[in-house]
C-alpha cells in the first residue's frame, strides 16, 4: 500500500517575495536603485521622508535619569548614573560628562560580540562633540562640582541599541538629551572635617531635595540641539539619473551610501554645524527635489530645517520633561 504523497504550494506573491529577497541580498544596489527610480525607497517612504520619532522617559528606576526613543525600527535606551570623583587640579571647578553608546550583538547581524567596535566609538566620540565638547555644550561642566577642588558629580551617559535599523546618532541625540532633561542629582554637601561628601536620599528631607540637571539656556529656550542625518547616493548611470538625497538612512540604505552628512540644529533652528564622512561629493549637481543646481551641503540644510520645524511637537515634548 503506498504512502500519501506530500505537496507544497507556493503562491505566486510567496514566490515573488522570495525572488525579491534574493536578488536583494546578491545585488543590493540595483536593488535600492530600482526602487528608486520610482520615487520610492525599499521601506516603502516617499524619497524625502522621515521616519517617526517616539519617546518616554524614567523607564528605568536605578539610573538617575532614563529615556527610551525609536526612530522607526531602531530603538535606543539610555541611562544616567551619576558618581562623585574628585576634579582635576587644572579645572578644580568643572564635573565630568562621559557619553558612551554600545552595539550589541543582539541589535544587529552586522555587529559581532566582543569589545566595542570601531563604528560604536566613533559615535561615541560625535556625541560627545555634538552635545558636550563642541561649539555649543548644552550642559556646563561647572553646575556639576559639589565643592570647588574637593568633590564634583561625573554623569555616565549610557546608551544602548536595542534594535538597530539605521540612523544611530540622530536617535541616541535624542535619547541622551531626554536622558539628561529626566535626571536629578541628590542633595550632595561637602564636610572639611571628614573630607566626605555626604549626600541625602531624594525624597527623604524636604529641606534638602534633589537637583534637575541644569541645561544651558540659548536666547530664553532649553539648549537641546537636534540632529539631521542623510545620505547621497550616485546612480550607477549619473548621465541617466541624478544624485539623490536620502534623509534617514535604513540599515539596508547606509552600506550602499557613497557619503553621509549629518546637520545639528540648536533649540531655535539656528545652524550649529554640519559634518560629513565617506567620499567627497560635488559642490553642486542636479539633485532629486531640488531645481537645477544646488548646493549638496545647503540641500542637507534647507531639508534639516524643515525637518526641524515638522518636529514642533516633539521638541515641545522634550522641553517639557522633568526629573
Amino acid at each position: 500500500m503506498s504512502s500519501p504523497s506530500t505537496s507544497t504550494t507556493v503562491t505566486t506573491s510567496e514566490a515573488d517575495a522570495l525572488k525579491a529577497s534574493i536578488f536583494q541580498r546578491l545585488h543590493p544596489r540595483s536593488y535600492l536603485e530600482r526602487f528608486l527610480a520610482e520615487g520610492v525607497r525599499p521601506d516603502g517612504r516617499d524619497l524625502e521622508e522621515w521616519r517617526t520619532i517616539e519617546f518616554n522617559v524614567g523607564s528605568i528606576s536605578t539610573a538617575n535619569g532614563s529615556a527610551l526613543v525609536r526612530l522607526g525600527q531602531t530603538t535606543i535606551v539610555c541611562g544616567i548614573k551619576a558618581e562623585i570623583a574628585e576634579p582635576d587640579l587644572d579645572c578644580e571647578e568643572e564635573g565630568f560628562l562621559v557619553p558612551n553608546i554600545d552595539l550589541p550583538a543582539l541589535c544587529s547581524p552586522k555587529f559581532k560580540p566582543g569589545p566595542p567596535s570601531e563604528e560604536a566609538q566613533v559615535l561615541s566620540e560625535r556625541l560627545n562633540q555634538a552635545l558636550f565638547q563642541g561649539p555649543s555644550p548644552i550642559v556646563s561642566r561647572k553646575t556639576l562640582c559639589i565643592e570647588p577642588g574637593k568633590a564634583v558629580w561625573v554623569l555616565y551617559i549610557d546608551a544602548t541599541v536595542i534594535n538597530y535599523d539605521g540612523n544611530a546618532f540622530d536617535a541616541a541625540v535624542i535619547a541622551m538629551v531626554c536622558a539628561l532633561r529626566n535626571a536629578t542629582l541628590p542633595y550632595a554637601t561637602y564636610d572639611p572635617e571628614t573630607n566626605r561628601t555626604i549626600c541625602t536620599r531624594p525624597n527623604t528631607n524636604p529641606d534638602k531635595p534633589a537637583k534637575q540637571i541644569r541645561i544651558e539656556m540659548d536666547n530664553g529656550r532649553l539648549k537641546l540641539p537636534l540632529t539631521f542625518s542623510f545620505g547621497i547616493v550616485h546612480y550607477s548611470s549619473p548621465d541617466a539619473n541624478p544624485s539623490l538625497i536620502l534623509p534617514d538612512p535604513t540599515s539596508f540604505e547606509e552600506p550602499l551610501l557613497e557619503t553621509a552628512v549629518t546637520v545639528i540644529l540648536d533649540s531655535t533652528g539656528k545652524l550649529v554645524g554640519v559634518e560629513q564622512t565617506g567620499a567627497s561629493v560635488p559642490l553642486t549637481g542636479t539633485l532629486v527635489g531640488s531645481t537645477g543646481y544646488e548646493d549638496v551641503t545647503s540641500r542637507c540644510i534647507t531639508l534639516a530645517k524643515k525637518r526641524f520645524e515638522a518636529l514642533g511637537d516633539v521638541r515641545q515634548r522634550i522641553q517639557m520633561i522633568s526629573g
